[in-house]
Formats: structure tokens, sequence, C-alpha cells
């Protein structure tokens, strides 16, 4: 007997997922929250944690065994576009005048995380690490996991602020720009050493990675530059199909490295020149369709693998989920804080820093999934990160707002010319879900949706 069709029930699940993080993402903005809040706590809801619990029937019925390898596909294909966007408009040029205050901050708000993220996870190991995973990869994971800062949700809070063209939004994007590109790089390292079955086997994969970005910045680079300024005589639709092919197939690169498809999609949006108006345009395309229609799918696959009655009645799981938060919070925060006033900024502009550079949001989504797609991790832990990525995203707002509730309001941000939303294309559309980790090239970026 053939397996049933799945096409009907996709049918049905996706524009309930899609709407339902689009309510989401309306109903957290009018508090004040990022887009991403709301998406992420659907995600959730949809899942085991409130509508598996609640309806097990209904759950099974709009999430069928046979569609959840499909949502997850069109959920991963949504955020291999977003990852490539995100390192499209990844722009170190914040880093003139703020290098050394940025690499300070940055390095200090993962490396502070890192260690303390460590010691934690040496005494989690025993309780939570997957059955046949080793100490080295796990601890590795979980201190990477706590010193992630969501570098496209925190634009969007310096945006909606009016902080991004101040002195204050400057030196945050550059010191989570270089936090992003180091976490990453750690989070590749930790990856080769999960995936590979032996020290040689971790040193082949680095080695070939190191290959593989040396190839991408000395000779991809110079090419994209050189095809982006004969695009512009291309129709529109052959370049989005160019920028689209390229980075799935950089993104199969890194996979067959053995360090995961995100990594690939990452480095061609590195990579890719950003002031062609063919680049923009395609860019503005793919975030267009992929953001609010696919990405949703990557958050309720995150919900259905979310499930706090794993936690339970039990204090011990509560104690040590308050544990992580707090070493998450103390590490980030308190690290960034630290090392912004010591290089010589007041008070009010170091707990600010501090409060942005402790974000999280989708990124830690990302990278959460990864492990426990590479069994790094196992759901209860899984779904203690989860909340505490949900938990420091939320708590990032009304930390700035407090910690700035006597500063003038910044002036307007900056119009921007990267890839922004629907609005990016002429339309006025106001953010979409995904906005909330949405990227700072936004031309409309504080309308209210």
């Amino acid at each position: 007997m053939s397996a049933p069709d799945p096409l009907p029930h996709l049918l049905v699940a996706v524009p309930v997922v899609i709407a339902a993080c689009r309510a989401g993402a309306v109903l957290v903005r009018r508090i004040g929250q990022p887009p991403v809040i709301g998406e992420i706590t659907i995600g959730i809801l949809l899942g085991p944690s409130l509508l598996g619990w609640i309806s097990p029937g209904a759950a099974a019925w709009l999430f069928p065994a046979q569609t959840l390898p499909y949502l997850s596909v069109l959920g991963n294909i949504g955020l291999l576009c977003f990852m490539f966007l995100v390192g499209l408009e990844l722009d170190l040029s914040a880093l003139r005048g703020n290098s050394r205050t940025a690499v300070a901050v940055s390095q200090v708000g993962i490396f502070v995380p890192l260690a303390l993220g460590g010691l934690l996870a040496a005494g989690m190991y025993g309780s939570f690490a997957p059955p046949g995973v080793g100490r080295l990869p796990f601890v590795l994971f979980v201190a990477v996991s706590l010193s992630i800062t969501a570098f496209p949700v925190l634009a969007r809070i310096l945006t909606d602020r009016g902080l991004y063209a101040t002195g204050l939004g400057s030196l945050a994007m550059a010191s989570a720009a270089v936090d992003d590109v180091a976490a990453w790089c750690l989070l590749a390292l930790v990856t080769a050493v999960s995936v590979s079955g032996s020290p040689g086997q971790a040193v082949v994969t680095v080695l070939w990675s190191l290959v593989f970005v040396a190839v991408m910045a000395s000779f991809v680079r110079p090419l994209l530059s050189r095809l982006s300024r004969r695009a512009e005589r291309l129709a529109e639709s052959t370049v989005l199909a160019a920028v689209f092919t390229g980075l799935c197939v950089s993104a199969c690169i890194t996979q067959e490295i053995g360090i995961h498809a995100l990594f690939g999609a990452f480095l061609f949006g590195v990579v890719t020149p950003r002031h062609s108006r063919s680049v923009e345009v395609s860019a503005a395309r793919l975030r267009a369709f992929a953001v609010p229609l696919l990405l949703p799918l990557f958050f309720v696959s995150t919900g259905l693998n979310t499930d706090i009655s794993l936690l339970g009645s039990d204090v011990t799981q509560w104690l040590w989920a308050g544990a992580v938060l707090a070493v998450a919070v103390l590490g980030k925060f308190g690290g960034a804080t630290s090392a912004a006033r010591l290089s010589g900024r007041d008070w009010r502009d170091s707990l600010s820093l501090g409060a942005l550079m402790n974000c999280r949001g989708l990124t830690e989504l990302i990278v959460l999934n990864l492990g426990l797609e590479l069994g790094v991790i196992g759901p209860d832990l899984f779904t203690i990160l989860v909340l505490m990525a949900l938990v420091t995203t939320a708590i990032t707002s009304p930390a700035l707002t407090w910690f700035r509730r006597s500063a003038e309001p910044g002036p307007a941000p900056a119009t921007g010319t990267g890839t922004g939303g629907d609005d990016a294309l002429g339309k006025d559309a106001g953010p979409a879900p995904g906005d909330g980790d949405s990227l700072p090239g936004d031309r409309e970026p504080a309308t209210a949706a």
C-alpha cells in the first residue's frame, strides 16, 4: 500500500502556521516587543507544550507524522535564505572609530559566557547529555549556545528606537557583527568536533572549512563582484535564480564538508556584493517570499521539538533552567557591560549595550536546532535553552527602555538600501513575520504592523 499523500495536509498546515505566526508577531509588536517573540511563542503553543497537551487529536490532525519532514525541509529552505540575507547585511564598516571598544565588548561578551557556560555544562553533563555524546562536544555546544547575540533582531530594536544612526547604535552593531562572526566560527568548530568520529577527522573537517573560506574570499568574492556589474543587463528573474542557486551550492558544499549547510548560505551572503541594484532587488524579493512564508515553518518545527511538560514538576529540572538563564544573562549582559565601561563608555551606554548584546532571538533557535539535529543535546535541554532564548530576547526591549529612560529621542534612522522586506520593493507593507529578526536595510523599519 502506498503512503498517504501529504499534500492535502500541507495545504492546511502551511497557511495555518503562517497566519498564526503573523498574528503572534502583530500582537507582541503592539506591546513593544520584537515580532520574533510572538513567532517563537506561537511555534511553542502549536507544539506539545499546549496544543498537543490540550488536544492531541487536533495536533495529530494538523501536523500528521507524514507531513513533518516536508514542513522541516520547507522551513530549512527559508532558514537558508535568511542566513544568506544576514550574511549579505553583515557590514563591518561600523567598526570605523569603534573598533577597539567593539572588539573588546564582543570578545568579552563571548568568552565570559563561554567560560561560565562551559563550567555549567560540565555540571549538567551527567543529567542532560544524550547517550553516547562525549563530554567535549556537549560542553562546547552548551557554552557556545550561551554566548550568542542575535545580530538581526538587535538591528531591528535599534531602528525602532531611533538609535540605529547614533553612536550607541553604531557601536552595538559593530560589536554584534564581530560577535556574530566569532560565534559562527566557534559553532563551526563545535559542529566539526561533534560530527567527526575522531580528533583526526575533526582536524580534517576544520582544514577543509578553512580552504572553503579562503576560496570564497579570494576567488568567489572577486568573481561575484565582476559578475554583478554585468548583471544589470540581465533580467531580474535571472539574477534571482543565480543568487538562489549560489546560496544552495555553497550550503551543499559546507554540508558535505561536515559543518552544516547554514554556514555555506551565510558565507555566500558575506561574499556577495552589496552595492549592486540587481543583487539588492533579488535579495529583497527573496526575503519578501522566504521570510514571511517559509521561516514560520521553522518556528513551528522548533515548537514541535519543544515540550515544556518534559520539565514537569521536577524541581531539579526547573533549577537547572534557572541556572541556565542566570548564567546566560550574567555572562552576556555582565561581560558586555563591564567591557564597555572599562573602555570608557558611561554607565547608561554600557548598560544599554549589555542589554542589547544579551538579545538572542532567532539566531539562538538556529543554533539550538542544529544541536538537536546533531544529537549533541536532548529534548529536555533543548526546551530549557529555547525558554532561555525567549526570555532573554523578551527582556531586551524593556531593559533598554529602563536604562535609557532619561535619554532624548535619537535621530530618525537613515534610509537603507539593503535587503528590506516588501517596502524594499516599493511597498509600505509593514513588518512581515520574521521581522523581529529582520535586516538593517529595511526602508521603513519602524512601521507598525
